[in-house]
């Protein structure tokens, strides 16, 4: 008899034909989130499940599964499940990392640029009509070449926007929890340094750090505060990561100039400040939405349920200690 999965949500098609080929499955083909309630229903009684990050796995939900034993999450992040209440259980926990690495990089420095340039805000300028001759100082920006870049979090993403700094003859700065190594550090062109000063020195900053509990609001007011009045925040790693209301009033009364953001506090909710305001990017959680790399996480997210069902070990296990 196969082991029974249910996928939560839409994903791709090779994905699904995987599935069937190894176990049976339940299809929940939407866009569409479960609500909690329905979550925990169409749960019961299965094996496994491939997740996605808006279906929520509390450690309620997890303790009223006796029969869960993987959750297969679509994404790099797991903040969307109760890992230590999962690692009680026994329950082996998969996330999709690597795959996405370069896409989230190129959309990461591609949010840097737009804010950088003003090109969002030019898009709707010349929309509404409003451009009437060209002139010296019309929807002016800042340089991106030869400016500093500050990362927050040198992990995969991080690296990958390094490299694409060096491109643009960028100084590198970072500031993580876990210093590389002095080849790594010369390798990637990086330089360590205390948040503090990379807050203040840094002419553009990007955020590319789990959601934990001493990440939440990393980035508030007191740190908006030591920023350059020219800077630029970008965010593609987890909305919570910074206090929205305190980034509006910021970008609002010139603390920095600008900002990208494609993730939000309280998703899909956004700060109705930030709506209103034309020194920000906003995008919808599309960071690593290349059609290449969806279907690879996917397939990723598949296969780690199938391993893990198997009795194999899944490639990519969160929880290690239950490997």
């Amino acid at each position: 008899m196969k082991h029974s999965v249910l996928v939560t949500k839409r994903i791709y098609p090779e994905a699904f034909a995987y599935l069937r080929e190894h176990v049976d499955v339940e299809y929940h083909d939407s866009e569409t989130s479960y609500s909690p309630d329905e979550l925990l229903q169409r749960l019961k009684g299965k094996d496994g499940t491939v997740s996605q990050l808006t279906d929520h796995f509390t450690a309620e939900v997890i303790n009223a599964l006796p029969k869960l034993r993987v959750i297969a999450n679509v994404a790099v992040g797991f903040d969307n499940i109760d890992l230590e209440a999962a690692t009680k259980r026994n329950v082996i926990v998969t996330n999709t990392p690597g795959v996405l690495t370069e896409t989230t990089a190129d959309f990461a420095f591609a949010l840097l640029m737009a804010a950088a340039r003003r090109i969002a805000e030019a898009d709707r300028f010349l929309r509404a009509g409003r451009w009437r001759e060209w002139n010296v100082d019309l929807l002016c920006g800042h340089d991106v070449y030869g400016s500093t870049l500050g990362l927050i979090g040198m992990g995969r993403i991080g690296q990958s926007v390094a490299r694409r700094g060096r491109g643009f003859q960028m100084r590198l700065l970072y500031h993580d929890a876990t210093r590389q190594d002095s080849q790594s550090e010369k390798e990637l062109g990086i330089e360590f340094v205390p948040l503090e000063t990379l807050l203040r020195e840094s002419d553009y900053i990007s955020l590319h750090v789990p959601l934990l509990p001493e990440t939440e609001k990393l980035i508030g007011a007191g740190e908006l505060s030591q920023m350059k009045k020219t800077a630029v925040l970008v965010n593609t790693s987890r909305g919570p990561v910074v206090d929205e209301q305190a980034l509006a009033e910021a970008l609002a009364n010139g603390t920095i100039a600008a900002a990208g953001l494609d993730v939000f506090e309280r998703e899909p909710e956004v700060e109705p400040k930030l709506l209103k305001l034309e020194n920000v990017v906003l995008a919808p959680h599309i960071a690593s939405a290349s059609t290449e790399t969806r279907k690879k996480m996917c397939r990723m997210a598949a296969e780690n349920a199938v391993a893990a069902l198997e009795g194999r070990r899944p490639e990519n296990l969160v929880n290690t200690s239950l490997g």
